[in-house]
């Protein structure tokens, strides 16, 4: 009897130890999870007693921090996509979008959509806005006060950086800059692309859009001041864009005949200005602040000049050309194969040169 009670008390170990060793085998045993290293980290006890209510917030519990919708904004002007590269004297003669889609979102601005800008409202008080930031800005920075900041933010390390592409000023950059000024005095602003062509209209947008003052530029470079009295928590109400809108239908930028020209003599100065030696060699998105310049120099001893766009793109070459149009001033001829044919007019060299004297002296 004590044998048998015996074998059986060992084959009852036994299978107990044979169902311990596969319950092992299928677990991670606990010395396992002393020296593994878990892909993430473990959960607290009362998220796993009742996770719903933790990780999931109440669908009716409304957030404090959020501004009530629709919002508003007291800034004095239009909101646009773009400032700087914007010609506001032309009228588009079509949409590729209904105008009623904002993109600031369905009921979220209190602003009226047209298909290119929002308007703003005619309540605001542009002179209380001007005095507002000018007490922001204060009195001028002495000569060792700017030397300071230029030394601090002008270099290619800075973090405070925006770059600024073919876009120009965007309505959304004017978000950006107030979140750098929230921690730096200045914020600098790179520029490539078709806005180099005219640095002093992104200048003068900038300080008017954002209401800070430039204080250094250098080639494609610009430190925008925040101002001596610069507080976040007072800054205007700045909503965002939440998509890009489709660009307008403008007027056909070159016409098959030139006003004042015949078709044969129109075709044979497109002719002339394709065999031509190409001026310059434009590159993609870079720096073409003597470009201007260059062109009118040009004008001085020929009557067509051909830009060489290569990889640039048809649409940066147009807007190259738009800006050459107002600021050399010429008329554009031909866009084709990534060439800009440009014509300095009915104007002669004299005329030309005496036209580029008095904006030099300017």
């Amino acid at each position: 009897m004590l044998k048998l009670s015996y074998s059986k008390c060992s084959n009852a170990k036994a299978l107990s130890l044979r169902s311990c060793r596969q319950h092992l085998h299928s677990t991670p045993s606990l010395q396992s999870r002393d020296w593994d290293d878990p892909p993430f980290s473990p959960l607290h006890k009362t998220l796993i007693s009742n996770p719903i209510q933790k990780t999931k917030p109440h669908p009716n519990k409304k957030l404090s921090n959020a501004p009530p919708l629709p919002l508003s904004s007291d800034l004095p002007f239009h909101f646009r996509y773009s400032y700087s590269e914007s010609n506001y004297s032309v009228d588009p003669i079509g949409y590729r979008e209904t105008p009623k889609f904002s993109p600031f979102g369905p009921g979220r601005l209190d602003r009226k959509w047209t298909g290119t800008y929002a308007v703003a409202s005619q309540q605001i008080d542009r002179t209380r806005v001007e005095e507002e930031r000018a007490a922001v800005l204060g009195d001028p920075l002495s000569q060792d006060e700017v030397a300071d900041l230029v030394e601090r933010y002008r270099h290619n390390d800075c973090a405070r950086q925006i770059n600024l592409g073919k876009e120009g000023v965007t309505h959304n950059m004017l978000d950006d800059i107030q979140n750098h000024w929230k921690r730096a005095e200045a914020v600098r602003i790179k520029c490539l692309g078709a806005p180099t062509l005219d640095m002093d209209n992104v200048c003068f947008h900038l300080e008017e859009k954002s209401g800070g003052k430039v204080i250094y530029k250098h080639i494609n470079i610009i430190l925008l001041y925040r101002g001596r009295h610069y507080d976040p928590k007072s800054r205007p109400v700045i909503p965002l864009m939440l998509w890009k809108p489709y660009a307008p239908i403008y007027p056909k930028l070159v016409n098959n005949v030139v006003e004042g020209l015949t078709f044969e003599e129109t075709k044979d100065l497109r002719n002339r200005g394709m065999n031509s030696i190409p001026l310059m060699r434009l590159t993609r998105n870079g720096v073409y602040v003597n470009v201007v310049n260059r062109v009118r120099e040009e004008f001085q001893s020929e009557e067509v000049v051909r830009l060489d766009c290569t990889h640039v793109g048809t649409n940066d070459c147009k807007r190259i050309g738009v800006k050459l149009r107002d600021l050399v001033p010429c008329i554009p001829l031909l866009f084709k194969s990534e060439q800009i044919i440009l014509w300095r007019g009915n104007k002669s060299s004299e005329q030309v040169a005496a036209t580029n004297l008095g904006g030099s002296q300017q």
